[in-house]
């Protein structure tokens, strides 16, 4: 799973680099650091709604406290359609 932080100026100063830290840290205690693809990105356009992070094609607004949940939310849901698959 490929997940993408906004660390332009605006999600910057609205906490990417603590998102950033969140998320690194969650990947390596779940284990999931091969699994999770984590990459920086400029804008997505949605300045106004909080820290962007994109996972495929939608893009979500995140905070510290929020972006660990939502990941594992996602990565749940796709392990669970990679399984349905086979």
């Amino acid at each position: 799973m490929k997940v993408e932080i906004c660390v332009g100026s605006s999600c910057h100063v609205k906490g990417s680099y603590e998102v950033v830290k969140n998320l690194e840290a969650f990947l390596e205690e779940e284990g999931l650091t091969k699994e999770v693809s984590l990459g920086g990105c400029f804008c997505m356009g949605h300045c106004t709604q909080g820290v962007s992070l994109r996972i495929g094609e939608k893009v979500y607004a995140v905070s510290e406290d929020t972006v660990t949940a939502l990941v594992k939310k996602q990565w749940k849901e796709e392990e669970a359609h990679a399984t349905d698959e086979f």
